[in-house]
């Protein structure tokens, strides 16, 4: 599944245009390296996320292609 569609879908960021143009800015990084938008997520992997000041960083445990809102927290835990 492709990064910014998983950022989505995780519910680690609102929007996937808003998932893509931080990306494209830098800003999030997957296994200590700058990633694209489409890179593709694997399970086992390590995002983070700089929002501004604070960072978020987290390690993929699931991966689909839809999950319910009080599901998607199981598709990532915090590090």
């Amino acid at each position: 599944m492709r990064l910014d569609k998983y950022l989505k879908v995780s519910r680690l960021i609102k929007r996937r245009t808003v998932a893509n143009e931080a990306c494209d800015a830098g800003r999030v990084m997957v296994n200590d390296k700058v990633a694209r938008a489409s890179y593709d997520v694997k399970v086992g992997d390590v995002i983070e996320i700089m929002f501004g000041t604070r960072n978020v960083k987290v390690r993929v445990l699931e991966i689909a292609e839809t999950q319910k809102k009080e599901q998607a927290k199981e598709m990532f835990e915090y590090l």
